[in-house]
């Protein structure tokens, strides 16, 4: 019977590792789909980006009720799972509490972890109560109708059992160590500073009944974990793992700062060098297929490792003054739909044998209009506001490229203003010879 346990164990671990695996091979195949860009400046300050915002939460506690209750969450969640690696050795090796020999070192751990358990259940628990009973503007926003709110409740849903599971886990191989050397003894072994008020609801049962309950705990904390580490691709909580390669790979250029077109800024130089042999041939690689962005394949893989990045927590949005005013934008909403595609791209070369077959569909139009586009004001509130160095802004430029450049599809106002500059040398509808009569008032 123990072999057969030890069996199982080892092929559940095996099968929610491979699976996790395997998801992470295709969720960085997808993001290389993106086009290349050159994140390997200045790695001191990438370093440190990593360190304070990704790991430090440094911009999470802006907003303090949440910013703390996360940490707690993110820290305890963390800590606990450490727990992971003496659960794995116990299952492979059919031992119990295997690092009990580290005596009162191992006292202090569980003793942590137990009361982490109990923060990490009040702060979800708070969590689910601003989201389903308060409902919080940001979290209420038609953005997260259907599958986005139902996500944000199973993680809260798993969090809770998971904890509420290493609790009871706890409280019943506690119940067994307080029993006589029989059947069901376990050594005494940790601390239990939460448990302990978990355990009298054992009283009264049977040795082997407890025993079951304590393994069936057991298999389930276990069981649940692998669940979890392999619903975090599906899940808006991937950030647990991208958070940290998104902030070591952001933008450090000030905010407001555009990359320009290579092709454009040569087109320009030619233009203003007098020696210059406009009918000379371009090189083959000077003119690219594509001005700007219109699928997920036209934006840069750091761009697409924001859409996987994404917590859709709603901060950018609820700081759009687009937003505030009304308007159709939603940068919460541009990251979530660019992952969406993204996904649905991946799905089609998984179909495809590793081919990306033409499918008539678009992130332009298909899923991110031009009304929203052009509804923001680049003023980068959203790339402030994110708690992982997000840029949805750096996505909406790219579009608006594709359709200024591609489609001749600015706004009549833009349009306006770019045909007053080609004629008349400034954004105004007047003569050139009348530009320079302020001077004389």
């Amino acid at each position: 019977m123990a072999i057969l346990s030890t069996l199982f164990f080892a092929l559940i671990l095996i099968i929610g590792f491979g699976y996790f695996a395997m998801n992470v091979k295709k969720l960085i195949r997808n993001i290389k789909l993106g086009k290349d860009v050159d994140r390997s400046d200045n790695s001191t300050e990438r370093w440190r980006n990593m360190i304070m915002i990704a790991l430090g939460q440094s911009k999470m506690i802006k907003r303090p009720i949440a910013g703390i209750l996360h940490i707690i969450v993110y820290i305890g969640f963390v800590i606990i799972n450490i727990e992971l690696l003496e659960i794995i050795i116990d299952g492979l090796f059919g031992t119990h509490r295997v690092f009990s020999f580290m005596g009162g070192l191992y006292d202090v751990l569980i003793g942590s972890f137990e009361i982490l358990a109990l923060l990490v259940l009040i702060a979800v628990v708070v969590f689910w109560i601003r989201r389903n009973v308060v409902k919080l503007n940001r979290f209420a926003s038609k953005d997260l109708n259907g599958k986005p709110r139902s996500d944000a409740n199973y993680i809260l849903y798993f969090e809770m059992v998971l904890m509420s599971l290493f609790l009871l886990m706890n409280a019943a191989d506690l119940h067994l160590q307080s029993l006589p050397e029989v059947f069901g003894h376990y050594d005494k072994a940790g601390s239990f500073p939460v448990s302990q008020f978990l355990a009298p609801l054992f009283d009264g049962m049977s040795n082997e009944a407890v025993h079951m309950l304590e393994r069936t705990f057991w298999w389930l904390h276990i069981i649940g974990i692998l669940i979890f580490l392999n619903y975090l691709y599906f899940s808006k909580h991937l950030h647990i793992l991208l958070a940290f390669p998104n902030t070591y790979f952001a933008d450090l250029n000030a905010k407001g700062k555009f990359d320009n077109l290579e092709s454009v800024t040569n087109e320009v130089k030619l233009m203003m060098d007098p020696n210059a042999d406009p009918y000379a041939a371009a090189p083959a690689d000077a003119v690219p297929s594509k001005f700007g962005a219109s699928d997920v394949h036209d934006l840069n893989w750091v761009q697409l490792l924001n859409a996987y990045t994404c917590t859709e927590c709603g901060r950018c949005t609820s700081a759009c003054p687009a937003n505030q005013t009304g308007k159709k934008l939603s940068p919460r909403k541009i990251m979530m739909d660019t992952r969406d595609r993204l996904e649905e791209v991946g799905r089609n070369i998984d179909k495809n044998k590793g081919v990306f077959v033409p499918d008539n569909v678009s992130l332009l139009n298909d899923y991110i209009s031009a009304e929203e586009l052009w509804a923001c004001t680049s003023c980068n509130a959203c790339v402030e506001e994110c708690p992982v160095n997000i840029s949805p802004l750096s996505i909406i430029i790219d579009m608006r490229r594709y359709l200024v450049m591609e489609q001749s599809a600015a706004p009549m106002s833009l349009n306006a203003m770019m045909t007053n500059i080609e004629n008349n040398g400034a954004p105004w509808q007047y003569n050139q010879m009348d530009r320079l009569n302020w001077k004389n008032e």
